[in-house]
C-alpha cells in the first residue's frame, strides 16, 4: 500500500526514539488504513431502504461478516483499528467457525514467514476458504515463503523492506513490534 499517509505514518513507527504511546496510536490509526485496503473487493448488494426524500436501492455488503483472527501477541495491535472500521467482524482463533465467510488474518510484520504460514495451514484446516492475509511490514523472504505455502491468500502490506538480518529481523524494520507496542523492551 503506497499511500501517502501509510508512508509517513510507517517512517514515525520505525523512528526507534517513538515512544511506546505514540507507536500504539499510529499501529491503530494505520491498520485502518490498511483495512481500507484488504476489504477492497468484498461483494456487494442492494437494500430497500427510506431516505428523507424517496426510497431507494443503496448499496450494501453482501454476504456473512468477516472474521478477524490474530496472530499473537503483536497481531492484536492492527486489530484495534480494523475493528473500529468493521465493528461487525467477528474475532477469533482457529476453531472458530469460519466456512464461507473472509478472514483476514493479521499479523504487523511478515518476517520468515514461518509462523504466518503455519496460522495459515491451522486457518484452512479450520475451514477457512477465503483468506487474506494483513500486516505491517514484510521482508521479500516472508512474502517469498506465503507466496510459496498459499499462493491463494493475497498479502496487503503497508512496505517489502530490503531483507531479513541473521536474527531473523526485518531491515531496516521497526524492531519488535510487541515490544514496541507492550513497552516490553
Amino acid at each position: 500500500v503506497d499511500h501517502p499517509l501509510v508512508q509517513h505514518k510507517l517512517t514515525i513507527m520505525r523512528d526507534k526514539d517513538t515512544s511506546t504511546a505514540v507507536f500504539r496510536q499510529l499501529l491503530r490509526e494505520i491498520s485502518q488504513l490498511l483495512a481500507y485496503e484488504v476489504t477492497r473487493g468484498l461483494p456487494m448488494t442492494t437494500k430497500r431502504i427510506d431516505t428523507p426524500m424517496q426510497p431507494m436501492d443503496a448499496p450494501t455488503l453482501d454476504g456473512k461478516k468477516l472474521a478477524l483472527i490474530s496472530i499473537l501477541r503483536a497481531g492484536n495491535g492492527l486489530m484495534d483499528g480494523v475493528l473500529e472500521l468493521i465493528p461487525s467482524a467477528r474475532v477469533g482463533f482457529v476453531g472458530l467457525y469460519l466456512d464461507d465467510r473472509l478472514v483476514i488474518a493479521v499479523d504487523p510484520m511478515l518476517a520468515t514467514g514461518n509462523s504466518s504460514v503455519a496460522a495459515i495451514d491451522m486457518l484452512k484446516k479450520a475451514g477457512a476458504t477465503n483468506i487474506r492475509f494483513l500486516c505491517l511490514l514484510a521482508a521479500p523472504e516472508g512474502v517469498e515463503r506465503m507466496k510459496e505455502a498459499h499462493p491463494d491468500v493475497p498479502i496487503v502490506t503497508a512496505a517489502v523492506d530490503e531483507k531479513l538480518n541473521e536474527l531473523g529481523y526485518i531491515i531496516p524494520g521497526l524492531g519488535d513490534a510487541g515490544d514496541r507496542m507492550f513497552g516490553t523492551k
